[in-house]
Protein backbone atom coordinates (compact mmCIF):
# COMPACT_ATOMS: atom_id res chain seq x y z
CA UNK A 1 0.00 0.00 0.00
CA UNK A 2 1.49 3.78 -1.01
CA UNK A 3 1.55 6.82 -0.53
CA UNK A 4 -0.61 9.42 -1.86
CA UNK A 5 1.16 13.03 -2.84
CA UNK A 6 0.23 15.77 -4.89
CA UNK A 7 2.32 16.69 -7.23
CA UNK A 8 0.86 19.49 -9.53
CA UNK A 9 -2.12 21.90 -9.05
CA UNK A 10 -4.12 24.98 -11.28
CA UNK A 11 -7.09 26.50 -11.57
CA UNK A 12 -7.86 28.61 -13.75
CA UNK A 13 -9.67 32.22 -12.76
CA UNK A 14 -12.89 32.77 -11.27
CA UNK A 15 -15.59 34.63 -13.35
CA UNK A 16 -18.82 35.97 -12.31
CA UNK A 17 -21.99 34.24 -13.61
CA UNK A 18 -23.95 35.61 -16.36
CA UNK A 19 -21.53 38.94 -16.34
CA UNK A 20 -18.43 37.81 -15.84
CA UNK A 21 -15.57 37.10 -17.66
CA UNK A 22 -16.10 33.35 -18.68
CA UNK A 23 -19.44 33.34 -19.62
CA UNK A 24 -18.33 32.18 -23.34
CA UNK A 25 -16.10 29.51 -21.87
CA UNK A 26 -17.57 25.64 -21.88
CA UNK A 27 -16.90 23.77 -18.76
CA UNK A 28 -15.20 20.80 -20.34
CA UNK A 29 -13.15 22.91 -22.53
CA UNK A 30 -11.88 25.23 -19.49
CA UNK A 31 -11.79 21.92 -17.40
CA UNK A 32 -9.71 20.29 -20.32
CA UNK A 33 -7.14 23.29 -20.69
CA UNK A 34 -6.34 23.10 -17.00
CA UNK A 35 -5.66 19.97 -17.45
CA UNK A 36 -3.59 20.01 -20.35
CA UNK A 37 -1.65 22.78 -18.76
CA UNK A 38 -0.88 20.71 -15.75
CA UNK A 39 0.36 18.06 -17.53
CA UNK A 40 2.50 20.15 -19.63
CA UNK A 41 4.38 21.20 -16.44
CA UNK A 42 4.88 17.76 -15.67
CA UNK A 43 6.72 16.53 -18.81
CA UNK A 44 8.10 13.33 -16.41
CA UNK A 45 4.80 11.77 -16.36
CA UNK A 46 4.06 10.00 -19.98
CA UNK A 47 -0.15 10.98 -20.40
CA UNK A 48 -0.64 7.57 -21.08
CA UNK A 49 0.17 6.15 -17.92
CA UNK A 50 -2.47 8.38 -16.44
CA UNK A 51 -4.63 5.67 -14.78
CA UNK A 52 -8.23 7.80 -14.80
CA UNK A 53 -9.30 11.34 -15.18
CA UNK A 54 -11.61 12.08 -12.15
CA UNK A 55 -14.19 15.44 -12.58
CA UNK A 56 -16.25 17.03 -10.26
CA UNK A 57 -19.45 18.88 -11.30
CA UNK A 58 -22.91 19.67 -9.39
CA UNK A 59 -24.56 20.28 -12.24
CA UNK A 60 -24.76 17.15 -14.59
CA UNK A 61 -26.56 18.85 -17.63
CA UNK A 62 -26.05 20.24 -20.59
CA UNK A 63 -22.79 21.16 -21.66
CA UNK A 64 -21.35 19.29 -17.86
CA UNK A 65 -23.31 16.16 -19.03
CA UNK A 66 -22.50 12.88 -20.97
CA UNK A 67 -19.64 11.99 -18.38
CA UNK A 68 -17.51 14.94 -18.35
CA UNK A 69 -14.49 13.21 -16.95
CA UNK A 70 -14.29 11.28 -20.28
CA UNK A 71 -14.85 14.40 -22.47
CA UNK A 72 -12.50 16.29 -20.26
CA UNK A 73 -9.48 13.79 -21.31
CA UNK A 74 -10.70 13.50 -24.42
CA UNK A 75 -10.32 17.26 -24.93
CA UNK A 76 -7.28 17.55 -23.37
CA UNK A 77 -5.28 15.42 -25.45
CA UNK A 78 -4.92 12.34 -23.42
CA UNK A 79 -4.76 9.31 -25.54
CA UNK A 80 -8.05 7.19 -26.35
CA UNK A 81 -6.69 4.45 -23.91
CA UNK A 82 -7.30 7.34 -20.45
CA UNK A 83 -10.48 6.65 -18.65
CA UNK A 84 -12.71 9.13 -17.57
CA UNK A 85 -15.29 9.96 -14.67
CA UNK A 86 -17.64 12.08 -13.43
CA UNK A 87 -18.49 12.55 -9.61
CA UNK A 88 -21.05 14.67 -8.02
CA UNK A 89 -20.89 15.29 -4.03
CA UNK A 90 -22.68 19.14 -4.59
CA UNK A 91 -20.16 21.20 -3.54
CA UNK A 92 -17.40 18.76 -2.54
CA UNK A 93 -17.40 17.23 -5.89
CA UNK A 94 -13.90 17.29 -7.02
CA UNK A 95 -12.59 17.17 -3.17
CA UNK A 96 -14.25 13.78 -3.37
CA UNK A 97 -12.36 12.95 -6.92
CA UNK A 98 -9.12 13.88 -4.78
CA UNK A 99 -10.27 11.72 -2.20
CA UNK A 100 -11.22 8.83 -4.66
CA UNK A 101 -7.91 9.12 -6.57
CA UNK A 102 -6.22 8.91 -3.14
CA UNK A 103 -7.84 5.87 -2.20
CA UNK A 104 -6.97 4.22 -5.81
CA UNK A 105 -3.93 4.66 -4.80
CA UNK A 106 -4.04 3.33 -1.40
CA UNK A 107 -5.50 0.32 -2.91
CA UNK A 108 -2.74 -0.10 -5.38
CA UNK A 109 -5.37 -0.05 -7.96
CA UNK A 110 -3.02 2.82 -9.95
CA UNK A 111 -0.11 5.46 -9.75
CA UNK A 112 -1.09 8.37 -11.93
CA UNK A 113 -4.77 10.26 -11.53
CA UNK A 114 -5.94 13.52 -12.70
CA UNK A 115 -8.24 14.91 -10.24
CA UNK A 116 -10.52 18.25 -10.95
CA UNK A 117 -13.69 19.80 -11.00
CA UNK A 118 -15.83 22.67 -12.90
CA UNK A 119 -19.16 24.68 -12.75
CA UNK A 120 -20.38 27.07 -15.02
CA UNK A 121 -23.43 28.16 -13.70
CA UNK A 122 -23.41 30.71 -17.15
CA UNK A 123 -24.18 27.53 -19.46
CA UNK A 124 -26.01 25.23 -17.62
CA UNK A 125 -27.75 28.45 -14.96
CA UNK A 126 -27.79 25.65 -12.51
CA UNK A 127 -30.52 23.67 -13.86
CA UNK A 128 -30.18 19.42 -13.63
CA UNK A 129 -32.90 19.14 -11.82
CA UNK A 130 -36.54 20.78 -11.91
CA UNK A 131 -39.65 21.04 -9.42
CA UNK A 132 -41.16 18.29 -11.26
CA UNK A 133 -38.54 15.87 -10.68
CA UNK A 134 -38.90 16.14 -6.67
CA UNK A 135 -40.03 13.05 -4.64
CA UNK A 136 -43.05 14.27 -2.97
CA UNK A 137 -41.63 12.63 0.71
CA UNK A 138 -39.11 15.78 0.92
CA UNK A 139 -41.68 17.70 0.43
CA UNK A 140 -45.01 17.24 2.10
CA UNK A 141 -44.83 17.33 5.53
CA UNK A 142 -48.31 15.72 5.75
CA UNK A 143 -47.09 12.78 4.55
CA UNK A 144 -46.75 9.57 7.13
CA UNK A 145 -43.44 8.60 5.12
CA UNK A 146 -42.40 12.14 5.14
CA UNK A 147 -38.35 11.85 5.75
CA UNK A 148 -37.03 15.63 6.59
CA UNK A 149 -36.53 18.62 4.47
CA UNK A 150 -33.81 17.67 1.84
CA UNK A 151 -34.62 19.89 -1.17
CA UNK A 152 -34.49 22.88 1.42
CA UNK A 153 -32.69 26.32 -0.53
CA UNK A 154 -29.27 26.63 0.56
CA UNK A 155 -29.81 30.43 1.59
CA UNK A 156 -32.59 29.14 3.88
CA UNK A 157 -30.42 26.67 5.58
CA UNK A 158 -27.79 29.36 6.12
CA UNK A 159 -30.63 31.21 7.58
CA UNK A 160 -31.69 28.31 9.98
CA UNK A 161 -27.80 28.27 10.91
CA UNK A 162 -27.91 31.98 11.98
CA UNK A 163 -30.72 31.21 13.74
CA UNK A 164 -29.49 28.16 15.77
CA UNK A 165 -26.30 29.54 16.39
CA UNK A 166 -26.99 32.93 16.97
CA UNK A 167 -25.11 34.89 14.36
CA UNK A 168 -25.74 38.02 14.07
CA UNK A 169 -26.14 40.24 10.61
CA UNK A 170 -22.99 42.53 11.51
CA UNK A 171 -20.81 39.41 12.58
CA UNK A 172 -21.84 38.26 8.96
CA UNK A 173 -21.20 41.35 7.65
CA UNK A 174 -17.96 41.85 9.67
CA UNK A 175 -16.91 38.42 8.18
CA UNK A 176 -17.46 39.07 4.36
CA UNK A 177 -15.46 42.89 4.93
CA UNK A 178 -12.79 40.38 5.63
CA UNK A 179 -12.85 37.82 3.38
CA UNK A 180 -13.20 40.69 0.51
CA UNK A 181 -10.13 42.49 1.92
CA UNK A 182 -7.66 39.39 1.86
CA UNK A 183 -8.60 38.44 -1.41
CA UNK A 184 -7.88 42.12 -2.30
CA UNK A 185 -4.56 42.38 -0.61
CA UNK A 186 -3.95 38.73 -1.98
CA UNK A 187 -4.72 39.32 -5.45
CA UNK A 188 -2.53 42.95 -5.55
CA UNK A 189 0.55 41.18 -4.16
CA UNK A 190 0.49 38.40 -6.54
CA UNK A 191 -0.48 35.61 -4.51
CA UNK A 192 -2.24 33.90 -6.55
CA UNK A 193 0.07 33.65 -9.45
CA UNK A 194 1.23 30.48 -8.00
CA UNK A 195 -2.30 29.37 -8.71
CA UNK A 196 -3.72 30.76 -11.54
CA UNK A 197 -3.37 29.82 -15.14
CA UNK A 198 -4.44 32.83 -17.49
CA UNK A 199 -7.43 31.09 -19.28
CA UNK A 200 -7.63 32.29 -23.28
CA UNK A 201 -10.87 33.97 -24.35
CA UNK A 202 -12.65 33.76 -27.67
CA UNK A 203 -11.04 37.96 -28.81
CA UNK A 204 -8.05 36.36 -27.97
CA UNK A 205 -7.09 38.15 -24.50
CA UNK A 206 -5.95 36.20 -21.84
CA UNK A 207 -8.12 36.47 -18.36
CA UNK A 208 -5.30 36.40 -15.55
CA UNK A 209 -7.53 37.65 -12.04
CA UNK A 210 -10.74 36.99 -10.42
CA UNK A 211 -13.59 39.03 -11.08
CA UNK A 212 -15.19 38.21 -7.36
CA UNK A 213 -13.01 40.73 -5.44
CA UNK A 214 -14.24 44.18 -4.50
CA UNK A 215 -12.73 46.82 -3.38
CA UNK A 216 -13.05 49.37 -0.79
CA UNK A 217 -15.90 47.01 0.83
CA UNK A 218 -17.34 49.12 3.45
CA UNK A 219 -19.49 47.52 6.43
CA UNK A 220 -22.07 50.42 6.08
CA UNK A 221 -21.96 49.39 2.22
CA UNK A 222 -22.81 45.78 3.47
CA UNK A 223 -25.44 46.70 5.92
CA UNK A 224 -27.54 48.41 2.87
CA UNK A 225 -28.39 45.32 1.29
CA UNK A 226 -31.77 43.39 1.74
CA UNK A 227 -31.99 39.91 2.40
CA UNK A 228 -32.05 37.76 -0.01
CA UNK A 229 -33.79 34.52 1.15
CA UNK A 230 -36.37 35.79 3.82
CA UNK A 231 -37.89 38.97 4.48
CA UNK A 232 -36.95 39.15 8.25
CA UNK A 233 -33.20 37.45 7.35
CA UNK A 234 -29.97 38.14 7.63
CA UNK A 235 -28.09 36.57 4.84
CA UNK A 236 -27.77 38.90 1.73
CA UNK A 237 -25.65 38.70 -1.35
CA UNK A 238 -22.94 40.52 0.68
CA UNK A 239 -22.11 37.83 2.80
CA UNK A 240 -22.88 34.91 0.85
CA UNK A 241 -20.87 33.18 -2.10
CA UNK A 242 -22.18 34.73 -5.37
CA UNK A 243 -22.44 32.81 -8.62
CA UNK A 244 -19.71 31.75 -10.80
CA UNK A 245 -18.00 29.92 -13.61
CA UNK A 246 -14.38 28.07 -13.59
CA UNK A 247 -12.14 24.85 -13.40
CA UNK A 248 -9.45 23.44 -11.19
CA UNK A 249 -7.46 20.93 -10.98
CA UNK A 250 -4.53 18.60 -9.31
CA UNK A 251 -2.17 15.87 -9.54
CA UNK A 252 -2.82 12.76 -7.31
CA UNK A 253 0.43 9.60 -7.64
CA UNK A 254 1.31 7.19 -5.62
CA UNK A 255 4.83 8.44 -3.71
CA UNK A 256 6.75 6.10 -5.55
CA UNK A 257 6.20 6.65 -8.94
CA UNK A 258 6.79 10.32 -8.18
CA UNK A 259 10.35 9.27 -6.66
CA UNK A 260 10.68 7.20 -10.23
CA UNK A 261 10.17 9.84 -12.26
CA UNK A 262 12.05 12.09 -9.84
CA UNK A 263 8.76 14.93 -9.45
CA UNK A 264 9.11 16.43 -6.10
CA UNK A 265 6.02 16.31 -4.64
CA UNK A 266 3.91 19.26 -3.02
CA UNK A 267 1.91 17.45 -0.27
CA UNK A 268 1.19 13.77 0.89
CA UNK A 269 -2.57 13.07 1.69
CA UNK A 270 -2.90 12.18 5.24
CA UNK A 271 -6.66 11.69 5.36
CA UNK A 272 -10.35 12.72 4.61
CA UNK A 273 -13.57 12.16 5.93
CA UNK A 274 -17.14 12.34 5.29
CA UNK A 275 -20.53 13.27 7.41
CA UNK A 276 -24.01 14.14 7.52
CA UNK A 277 -26.26 16.86 9.09
CA UNK A 278 -29.82 17.65 8.96
CA UNK A 279 -30.11 19.15 5.48
CA UNK A 280 -31.84 21.87 6.59
CA UNK A 281 -28.41 23.43 8.51
CA UNK A 282 -26.31 21.79 5.88
CA UNK A 283 -23.53 24.93 6.68
CA UNK A 284 -22.57 23.27 9.88
CA UNK A 285 -21.94 20.03 7.89
CA UNK A 286 -17.62 20.56 8.11
CA UNK A 287 -17.87 20.52 12.20
CA UNK A 288 -18.09 16.54 11.75
CA UNK A 289 -16.09 15.79 9.24
CA UNK A 290 -13.15 18.16 10.81
CA UNK A 291 -13.48 16.03 14.00
CA UNK A 292 -13.16 13.24 12.50
CA UNK A 293 -10.29 13.71 9.91
CA UNK A 294 -8.43 14.81 12.90
CA UNK A 295 -9.28 12.28 15.06
CA UNK A 296 -8.32 9.63 11.87
CA UNK A 297 -4.76 11.47 11.72
CA UNK A 298 -4.33 11.62 15.42
CA UNK A 299 -4.37 15.34 15.67
CA UNK A 300 -5.74 18.40 16.67
CA UNK A 301 -6.92 21.67 15.59
CA UNK A 302 -4.16 23.48 16.62
CA UNK A 303 -1.90 21.00 14.82
CA UNK A 304 -3.27 22.40 11.71
CA UNK A 305 -1.27 25.62 9.99
CA UNK A 306 -4.04 26.48 7.46
CA UNK A 307 -7.90 25.76 7.79
CA UNK A 308 -9.22 26.45 3.95
CA UNK A 309 -12.94 26.60 4.52
CA UNK A 310 -15.24 26.73 1.70
CA UNK A 311 -17.32 30.51 2.53
CA UNK A 312 -20.45 29.22 1.24
CA UNK A 313 -22.28 31.89 3.67
CA UNK A 314 -20.74 33.71 6.28
CA UNK A 315 -23.54 32.67 8.26
CA UNK A 316 -21.82 29.28 8.58
CA UNK A 317 -18.42 29.97 8.45
CA UNK A 318 -18.69 31.64 11.87
CA UNK A 319 -20.06 28.55 13.71
CA UNK A 320 -17.78 26.11 12.39
CA UNK A 321 -15.02 28.22 13.58
CA UNK A 322 -16.30 28.22 17.06
CA UNK A 323 -17.00 25.18 17.21
CA UNK A 324 -13.90 24.19 15.92
CA UNK A 325 -11.76 26.34 17.64
CA UNK A 326 -10.37 27.72 14.58
CA UNK A 327 -8.27 30.66 14.35
CA UNK A 328 -9.88 33.01 12.37
CA UNK A 329 -7.11 35.95 11.99
CA UNK A 330 -4.45 33.11 12.24
CA UNK A 331 -5.39 30.33 10.72
CA UNK A 332 -8.54 30.60 8.39
CA UNK A 333 -8.35 31.49 4.48
CA UNK A 334 -5.09 33.48 4.79
CA UNK A 335 -6.06 34.59 1.07
CA UNK A 336 -9.70 35.31 1.80
CA UNK A 337 -12.40 32.63 0.45
CA UNK A 338 -15.48 32.15 -1.60
CA UNK A 339 -17.52 35.46 -0.77
CA UNK A 340 -14.83 37.18 -2.30
CA UNK A 341 -13.38 34.89 -4.85
CA UNK A 342 -16.36 32.57 -6.06
CA UNK A 343 -17.82 29.49 -5.63
CA UNK A 344 -18.27 27.74 -9.20
CA UNK A 345 -19.34 24.33 -6.91
CA UNK A 346 -17.74 21.29 -9.13
CA UNK A 347 -14.82 23.52 -9.27
CA UNK A 348 -14.52 24.41 -5.60
CA UNK A 349 -12.94 21.58 -3.88
CA UNK A 350 -9.82 21.42 -6.46
CA UNK A 351 -9.96 25.39 -6.17
CA UNK A 352 -9.30 25.40 -2.28
CA UNK A 353 -6.75 22.05 -2.09
CA UNK A 354 -4.43 24.69 -4.89
CA UNK A 355 -5.37 27.23 -2.35
CA UNK A 356 -4.16 25.17 0.46
CA UNK A 357 -0.79 23.97 -1.08
CA UNK A 358 -0.07 28.01 -1.86
CA UNK A 359 -1.36 28.97 1.96
CA UNK A 360 1.11 26.62 3.00
CA UNK A 361 4.02 27.72 0.76
CA UNK A 362 3.83 31.02 1.12
CA UNK A 363 3.40 30.74 4.91
CA UNK A 364 5.76 27.90 5.76
CA UNK A 365 3.09 25.90 7.18
CA UNK A 366 3.35 22.00 7.46
CA UNK A 367 -0.34 20.77 7.75
CA UNK A 368 -3.30 21.94 5.92
CA UNK A 369 -7.30 21.35 6.46
CA UNK A 370 -9.42 21.86 2.90
CA UNK A 371 -13.19 21.71 4.70
CA UNK A 372 -16.77 22.08 3.17
CA UNK A 373 -20.61 21.89 3.67
CA UNK A 374 -22.15 20.24 1.14
CA UNK A 375 -25.74 20.73 -0.11
CA UNK A 376 -28.15 18.40 1.40
CA UNK A 377 -26.58 18.16 4.53
CA UNK A 378 -23.04 16.52 4.10
CA UNK A 379 -19.73 18.16 5.42
CA UNK A 380 -16.35 17.03 3.54
CA UNK A 381 -12.80 17.29 5.60
CA UNK A 382 -8.87 16.63 3.72
CA UNK A 383 -5.42 16.68 5.76
CA UNK A 384 -2.24 17.29 3.60
CA UNK A 385 1.20 17.58 4.72
CA UNK A 386 3.73 20.04 2.85
CA UNK A 387 6.88 18.19 1.30
CA UNK A 388 7.35 21.35 -0.75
Amino acid sequence: MGEAVIVGAARTPIGRAYKGSLVGARPDDMAAFVVRELLSRLPQIDPATVDDVIIGAAVGAGEQGYNLGRAVALLAGLPVTVPGTTVNRMCASSLQAIRMAHHAILAGEGDVFVAGGVESVSRTRSVSFKAEDANPRFIDKTREDFVNNYYTPMGLTAENVADRYGVTRLDMDDFAKLSQDRAVAAQDAGAFDREIVAYPLADGAFLSADDGPRRNTTIAALSRLEPVFRPDGRVTAGNSCPLNDGAAAVIVMSEARARELEIKPLARILGSAVSAVAPEVMGVGPIEAVRRVLANAGMAIGDIRVVELNEAFAAQVLPVCRELGIDIAGQLNPHGGAIALGHPYGMTGARIMTALLNDLQTLDGEFGIETMCVGGGQGMAMIVERLN
